[in-house]
This record gives structure tokens, sequence and C-alpha cells, in this order.
């Protein structure tokens, strides 16, 4: 197979995040080392070459920022299903609830094709797969990459295994299963399936298998850039004094802070500030426990709780949301089960926005921080849904019924004190 992407691409080289070695574009998720994790280098002139009329002028999805990204350079490489730009929503009765004086913005990526952020970074994966060469996409997932990898390998043809918990939730796997590559469920949790993923990676029958979290997982964290840039652009090229966003394995809040000082190295928007915060689980919070506690090591833990999609119990880009939300001065917090749900019936309320339960958690955390006063109210702030709701219909169902069941009637109206 290829190891080599085109020669095109702004990436300059694979870079350790521990110790700053350096490797060639290739599928390598580890450095030789420390054995720390890599993440993509860019050559800061091809960056800075890419301008805002050049992006608005591209694809309405996050190919229009091929230009920022290490891969899809040429068209004829990209994995299109026409993800990315989905709405940032001015939630001004949210804000009112809440006691924001500046605007408060949800980033919908609902609104993705299968309805969550992971086609943004399936996307940019697929596209990577494609240009090393590999003939097979796989990936170890907690619901929603799972029906992305899935959706996007049967879009171009390409044979997918998908790798998940045997009990997340129905809607999940059927939404997994319905696009008819291989899901093999497994008797464990995430950080099981995806031990078994690293060690089926370094198999002669998975040589062909590109694994968009392992193998080429640099590639992989790069889309959810597009998250940060999209907001940019969304509000005339400027950055937000904070944003809000979920943790599982950490990597999502790092690559929008990384975004967001791109853009400003890039000399797309003006040079800002801004605050990062993280929002987890009660039931998964090994992240922000170590905040808490000042800890620049993230102690794993067993997973539980209803936001199944954060239940990573060993986040691998832990120690690195740690660096950002400090450095900024941001904070975290995590949210129980019974918080999550009152989070996803806030958003829906107030927004029209219903949100699976990652959403439910970092909007319950952005409530939390706001009573605790840990999250300054006079800023603009973007909060980040990752989700639809019917992906996790079951969290809420059972406080949802019909206000009152009538007969079809007036009497029936009045009866009910409907009218």
């Amino acid at each position: 197979m290829s190891a080599t992407i085109t020669a095109a691409s702004p990436a300059s080289a694979l870079v350790c995040r521990n110790c700053g070695a350096e490797f060639p574009l290739g599928p390598q998720h580890a450095c030789l080392e420390c054995w720390g994790p890599l993440e993509i280098g860019y050559d800061a002139d091809a960056l800075a070459r890419v301008s805002r009329e050049q992006i608005e002028s591209g694809s309405n999805s996050i190919w229009r920022y091929a230009g920022l990204l290490p891969v899809g350079q040429d068209p004829a490489t990209r994995v299109e299903s026409f993800t990315g730009m989905t709405p940032l929503i001015r939630a001004d009765e949210l804000a009112a609830e809440l006691g924001f004086t500046a605007p408060v913005w949800i980033k919908d990526d609902s609104a993705n094709p299968t309805h969550s952020f992971k086609d943004r970074v399936v996307s940019v994966a697929m596209t990577a797969a494609r240009e090393l060469g590999f003939r097979r996409i796989a990936c170890a997932s907690t619901g929603n990459l799972a029906n992305s990898v899935a959706a996007h390998a049967s879009r171009i043809g390409m044979p997918s295994i998908v790798f998940i918990p045997s009990d997340l939730e129905p809607a999940k796997i059927t939404q997994t299963a319905i696009y008819g590559g291989t899901l093999v469920g497994i008797d464990g949790n995430y950080d099981d399936v995806n031990r078994l993923c690293s060690e089926l990676g370094e198999t002669d029958e998975f040589e062909d298998t590109g694994f968009v979290n392992v193998n080429i997982r640099p590639y992989y964290a790069e889309g959810s850039k597009t998250l940060g840039f999209e907001v940019a652009e969304q509000l005339g090229w400027r950055l937000p004094g904070q944003y809000v966003a979920p943790m599982a394995s950490g990597s999502m809040l790092t690559k929008i802070n990384k975004s967001f000082k791109e853009l400003v190295a890039a000399g797309l928007v003006p040079s800002s500030s801004w605050k990062v915060y993280g929002a987890q689980s009660a039931g998964c919070s090994p992240i922000a426990t170590a905040f808490d506690a000042g800890h620049d090591v993230v102690q794993p833990v067993r997973p539980t709780g209803i936001a199944k999609s954060l239940n990573i119990g060993n986040p691998a880009d832990g120690p690195y949301a740690l660096d950002a939300v400090r450095a900024s001065g941001g904070a975290m917090a995590a949210v129980d089960d019974d918080e999550i749900r009152e989070g996803i019936r806030l958003l829906a309320r107030t927004t029209g926005v219903f949100a699976e339960t990652a959403g439910g958690v970092t909007v319950a955390v952005l409530a939390k921080l706001v009573k605790e006063g840990r999250i300054d109210t006079s800023l603009e702030t973007v909060v980040y849904n990752t989700g639809d709701g019917l992906k996790t219909v079951d969290a809420v169902s059972e406080g949802a019924r019909p206000t009152a069941v009538i007969k079809p009637t007036l009497k029936g109206m009045r009866e009910a004190g409907l009218l």
C-alpha cells in the first residue's frame, strides 16, 4: 500500500505531542522515541496562503477548509458526504434563562448526515485512508463513530468492520447495522474495544485496514478542527470569548482550541483570547476529576451512566484537554444523569434543538458553571451539541408523554383544562 500523503498538503510531518520528535506523514499514531501520541504538523507558510475568499468560494462542506487540513487537497480523493456547515443557532432564550448578558450560540452538529459531529472526523480519516492506500476501514466506537464509519464506507463502496460495546443504545446499533458492513459487538466497555482494535491493527490479517481512531488517528482528529473553523466563519471571521464542549477522549475540545490558534496564526481572524470549558458525565469523568484535583495525570475509571457516547474511561487526550483548559483560564465540570436529562430538556425548551445525552451533558455543565460562578456570563459563548436526541431517546422518553389524552370534543378539551 502507499504510505504517503499528497505533496499538495499543507501538512509537513507527524509530530509527537510529548517530545516533539517528527516523522514522515504516514499511517502512524505513536512516537517511536517516547510512545507519545502523534499529531499533524503544518507548514506555516502554506497555511498563511489560505484566504477567506478561497474558503468562502469552496464546497458547502468541511472541504471548503481543505487548505487547512492534512488531506483532501485533490477533490478526487475526498470522501464527500456534505458534512459540515451546520447551523450556529443564537440561543437568546437559553441565555436569558441562565443569566447571560452576552450572546450564547449552539453549534448544532446533529444536522450532519449521520446526525453527529463524527461525520467530520470520518470524512477526513477516510480521505486519508484513500490517500494512504488502505482497502478496508475500521473503528472502535461508543456509537456515533460506528454510525458514521459504516455510512461513509457504504457511500464509497469500501468494506468496513466496526467494533462496539454490545450494550450500546439500540438506535445506534440499528443505525450502524443498516448500512450493511460488518458490525462486531464486544462483551466489554469502550476501553476493552479500543484495546482489541489496537491489537488487531498489528496483525497481518488487518494490514490492509485503516482504523480511523488507531493507525490513522492523527488525520482523523484533525477533522474536529472544522468545528472551530466554521464557528469563526459563521461569526463573521472572529472568535467567541469562550466555548463549552463535551469530553470523551478529550480530542475534540483540544482540536477546536488548535483550530482557533491556527486561524489567528494564518491571519484569517483577528488575534484574541478565549476560554475553554470541558463537560463530562459524572458516570465517566476522569478528566474533570483530574482538573478539580489539580492533577496533570488522568486516572482511568470504569464508565457508568446514560451518556454512553462519552464513556471513555481512559481518555487518550485527557492531559492535553487539561492543558488547554488551564492555559485559557477556563474550567471543567461533571453532571449526573438527572442533570443530563434536565440539560436535554432545557436545550429543547429554549432553542428547539433535541440533543443526545452528550449535548445534555454540555448544556447541564454550562448551567452548573453559571450557578457556581465559574464562567463569565458577559462573554459571547458557543456551546457544542454533537449529536441528535433521536439516537438516545430512551434517556428522556419516560418523562416525555402527551400533556393530556382526550376525546375529540370541546368538552374533552375543557375537562382537561385546555380551554
